[in-house]
């Protein structure tokens, strides 16, 4: 499944810009021309009226979410074209619609629900929110329209008898986990490796929250390699997981709050230290490079060196 979410996040990148505001200006003409009789028509039924989202109508047959989209809710639903899965490899989406892969497809499904009717009046007014599957959606506005993450909103307020509808150009993916989120950086992979050697790979796909103060590659090769080798034999696991859970805070720690910390508890036990130096954090001896990458499950901070547990 790692290997279905990377191909369809890669395919998920190809958008598509359109103006937010002719959206808004066309509002009325789009109602109608969705169905003329929107709010009398559940989401359901008034997605399928449309006759533009019909891979999105047989995904929500396939995930077994039809009976939940004609529930009372309401519900704000950032819908797909058919254009906008159509993006996406053939193989992936015939992929996503077999029965084994059901738990993916509601994932990626409700990640595109909101609870709750939101106009787009209000949606503008957001930075972030919350869907269904749990994890938060990224709004952004400014000149050339509005973005939810990366999928440009190209219809809005389509109002329906339990919630609304705006339409989006590209199918979002939901974030991966820390994992699974590492291994697609590419430049995590002694960190992956040690992950593994550790038995520490379902914990970090759990549900955490988890913080992570990650060691890039060019971090582990400041280490001498024959230690680093020595560290990922099966009989050093334990010294091995209590190196990298040092590396971990429970909870999700975003860059800001970082900054207003002296030390952090780890899973691990010990606390690491944290302190600003010249504008740079500094958490123990390593300095943190990138900030704020966030995850399904938590969210992880670039360091440039392994640091190691007092104990």
């Amino acid at each position: 499944m790692t290997k279905l979410f990377l191909t369809l996040t890669a395919a998920a990148a190809l958008l598509i810009p359109a103006g937010f505001a002719e959206a808004q200006q066309c509002k009325k003409h789009q109602t109608t021309q969705i169905s003329t009789s929107a709010a009398a028509d559940d989401i359901v039924d008034t997605a399928v009226a449309a006759g533009q989202f019909n891979t999105l109508a047989a995904a929500l047959k396939a995930g077994g979410l039809i009976d939940t989209l004609k529930g009372k809710g309401p519900f704000t639903v950032f819908a797909p074209t058919d254009a906008a899965f159509a993006k996406l490899p053939k193989s992936a989406i015939a992929e996503l619609l077999k029965p084994e892969n059901k738990d993916a497809l509601v994932e990626i499904l409700t990640y595109h629900v909101v609870p709750g009717q939101v106009k787009a009046a209000d949606v503008v007014k957001l930075k972030k929110a919350g869907t269904v599957a749990g994890s938060n959606v990224k709004v952004s506005a400014n000149d050339k329209g509005v973005m939810i993450n990366d999928a440009k909103v190209v219809k809005t307020d389509i109002v329906c008898s339990n919630g609304v509808i705006h339409v989006i150009d590209a199918v979002l993916m939901p974030p991966k986990d820390i994992v699974d989120t590492a291994v697609a950086a590419g430049d995590f992979q002694t960190l992956v490796a040690a992950v593994k050697a550790a038995g520490l790979v379902e914990t970090l796909q759990g549900d955490g929250p988890f913080t992570v103060f990650a060691p890039n590659d060019a971090a582990f090769k400041k280490l001498p390699q024959s230690a680093i080798a020595e560290l990922l034999k099966p009989e050093n696991k334990g010294k091995l997981a209590a190196i990298l859970t040092y590396h971990v805070v429970p909870g999700k720690v975003m860059a800001a709050d970082v900054v207003g910390l002296d030390s952090a508890k780890t899973a691990q036990g010990s606390e690491v230290s944290i302190k600003t130096v010249d504008g740079a954090v500094m958490v123990d001896g390593a300095k943190v490079i990138a900030t704020d990458i966030e995850c399904g499950n938590g969210v992880i901070h670039v360091i440039d060196s392994v640091i190691m547990p007092k104990n």
